[in-house]
């Protein structure tokens, strides 16, 4: 996936039977699996029925539990999962997993956030339920890139004026694949989100509860669609929030967001012109203009900042398309930032926003391990298989389309290629399932763009799709529309869902 993407950035013992359009049925099972858990194969079993020993980890329940490293070799070695769960308020109807998007973020982190990502009504009936993916967070974790060479790699120039240039922006990303083979952990060739999903239903058994019940955004909504396909008799109620399909190839996600991400930057540099502390003037072409001009300067100058730190093209590059998912919250910051880079050549502000955003904390130490897990979940997911020749075309064709930020989107999927690991057999979007779900987009969203989750919704078929008209958030849920709030709720809450249906929320 491209920059776009890697931006992103966070069990019950009562069982909740969730059915159809109707209301909520509250069953207490014997054991906790359901009827379908029963004919696992005698491998699989064993981890089915592991006992949880939870443990007080401060406002939350946390737990460990074991899955198999390769779902084809289940006698084989075995990878732990960190859980979370945060109690109901009020009397618990179930388990709500929860999954913030990345891939690379926390669920662990983001449950135990369980009082800011759902609403008041969710709080008080809701198990909230997070499970760090496998190789991620408070999971068994993978490590490929030593700080340093992740600060070489971010830095590094992603739009060659020159085949010098080239030839090392094709070494710089064969070295991603590369220094991840060189750790020998086999845990990175079994990172793909077929596993997680898997892994989630193992969680889902262990909770108690006899279906998965899902809130997820971004990439956690690759999660559900894949969960949907493998287990299809096991879907309780999900909402999947900034759709991220499952069935295109890298370049076809990286055109879309390249796309709208530019979108995004001409709602920025409208917005911008307005308030008082704009570094930009003249129209909004003109704007958008200074803001290339200004990234262009840099390639062949960048900003010195504090600790001998340079502010590149592409870390401003990054910074900028980092502010730009969250308006209300991230343009003030990315104005301020823009100025003082712009108007009184100070990078810090600019690459402190950045690092906010990509875990990198003041020392220069990053505070978690998203960036390998990028990689190695979305080299899996989305394997690149066209040649150089091919790539410098659609970088090329991109940079036309797409002028700001198109060219390194495009040059981005080279990190992909050859990657060292065989991905696993796609696994193919299953259709009306028997219990309906609701997908939600934001109108404008430029990391998920609309279009998917409208292409989702009919290949799902069963499945109803809530837009957040005018909305220009990654995700929309929670985000600022009071009546995508309310449909969310009512849906999680009462099964209240319209298949086939699209619901305009203002």
């Amino acid at each position: 996936m491209t920059v776009g993407i890697r931006a992103i950035a966070l069990g019950a013992l009562t069982a909740a039977l969730i059915t159809g359009c109707g209301g909520l049925n509250v069953t207490a099972p014997s054991a906790p699996q359901s009827q379908s858990d029963s004919a696992l194969t005698p491998d699989l079993e064993v981890f089915y029925n592991q006992e949880l020993q939870w443990r007080d980890c401060g406002d939350a329940d946390c737990t460990t539990f074991e899955v198999p490293l390769d779902y084809q070799d289940p006698k084989g070695d075995r990878v732990e999962l960190a859980m979370t769960k945060v109690r109901a308020r009020g009397e618990s109807i179930g388990s709500l997993f929860v999954n913030p998007g990345g891939p690379g973020g926390s669920a662990f982190e983001y449950a135990k956030a369980a009082d800011y990502i759902v609403s008041d009504q969710i709080r008080e009936s809701f198990d909230v339920v997070g499970v760090d993916p496998r190789g991620v967070g408070q999971s068994e974790t993978i490590r490929c890139f030593t700080d340093e060479q992740i600060d070489a790699q971010m830095a590094a120039d992603g739009s060659p004026d020159s085949k010098l240039e080239e030839s090392r922006l094709i070494l710089d990303a064969g070295f991603i694949g590369a220094a991840c083979k060189d750790k020998n952990n086999p845990l990175i060739a079994h990172m793909s989100t077929v596993e997680v999903a898997k892994d989630m239903d193992i969680a889902r058994a262990l909770v108690g509860d006899p279906v998965m019940n899902l809130l997820g955004k971004s990439y956690g909504t690759a999660i559900g669609t894949i969960y949907i396909a493998l287990f299809p008799d096991r879907v309780g109620r999900m909402v999947l929030d900034g759709v991220l399909p499952t069935y295109l190839n890298q370049l076809e996600l990286t055109q879309a967001q390249a796309q709208e991400f530019e979108v995004l930057l001409r709602y920025f540099v409208s917005d911008c012109l307005e308030q008082s502390d704009c570094p930009l003037t003249g129209s909004v072409d003109q704007g958008g203009q200074q803001i290339q001009q200004f990234l262009s300067g840099l390639d062949s100058q960048p900003l010195m900042g504090d600790n001998e730190r340079e502010l590149t093209q592409s870390l401003a590059t990054f910074a900028i398309v980092s502010y730009l998912y969250f308006p209300e919250y991230d343009f003030p910051d990315l104005r301020s930032g823009l100025t003082a880079a712009m108007n009184q050549d100070d990078p810090n502000p600019l690459l402190k926003l950045l690092d906010q955003r990509i875990s990198r904390g003041p020392d220069g130490r990053y505070t978690d391990n998203s960036t390998d897990a990028f990689y190695a979940v979305s080299c899996l997911d989305y394997p690149v298989t066209q040649d150089i020749d091919e790539v410098r075309d659609f970088a090329n064709q991109l940079a036309i389309s797409s002028p700001t930020f198109g060219e390194s989107f495009g040059w981005g999927a080279l990190a992909c290629k050859d990657w060292p690991y065989t991905p696993p057999q796609r696994v193919d979007m299953v259709a009306n399932t028997s219990t309906p779900i609701m997908l939600v987009g934001a109108e404008n969203d430029p990391a998920t763009p609309l279009q998917w989750a409208e292409e989702v919704a009919t290949k799902l078929g069963n499945a109803e799709l809530v837009v957040w008209k005018g909305g220009y958030n990654h995700t929309a849920y929670l985000e600022g529309s009071e009546c995508v709030t309310d449909r969310v709720d009512a849906y999680l809450l009462e099964g209240t869902i319209s298949p086939g249906t699209t619901t305009t929320c203002d």
